[in-house]
């Protein structure tokens, strides 16, 4: 290669992140801090929101399973989970994914804080 090409390779820009990245950035840099950190996924429909989670994920399936969800479409409501005992210290993250004018996630039950939280509408 010559000078320039590599002098062009190393000034490109780095792509704008997406909205839904900036979105999840906060759950990716949780899952690179914290590897151990898991993921419980629940689903929301008319009938309201389970008390137990349909699956937990991994720290690196995380980011990538939630993308994909919002690209189709869901709504989404994360949440990053701490027993109120440790309040500082990070449990699991909740995803509470829904489609079109579900009912709302429900809070946290009792025995847990949330350290951050965020939702996303889909448009």
């Amino acid at each position: 290669t010559c000078p320039t090409q590599r002098t062009n390779a190393l000034t490109q820009r780095k792509p704008d992140p997406t909205p839904i990245e900036v979105f999840l950035a906060p759950l990716a840099a949780l899952a690179r801090k914290r590897p151990e950190i898991e993921a419980l996924v629940f689903w929301g429909d008319a009938d309201g929101w389970p008390a137990t989670p349909s699956e937990a994920l991994e720290s690196e399936e995380i980011t990538f399973y939630a993308e994909g969800l919002l690209e189709d479409g869901f709504h989404l409501l994360w949440t990053i989970a701490a027993l109120d005992s440790s309040p500082d210290l990070p449990d699991h993250i909740r995803l509470q994914f829904w489609q079109d004018d579900g009912p709302a996630p429900d809070s946290l039950p009792k025995g847990w804080v949330a350290l951050d939280s965020r939702r996303w509408t889909a448009p």
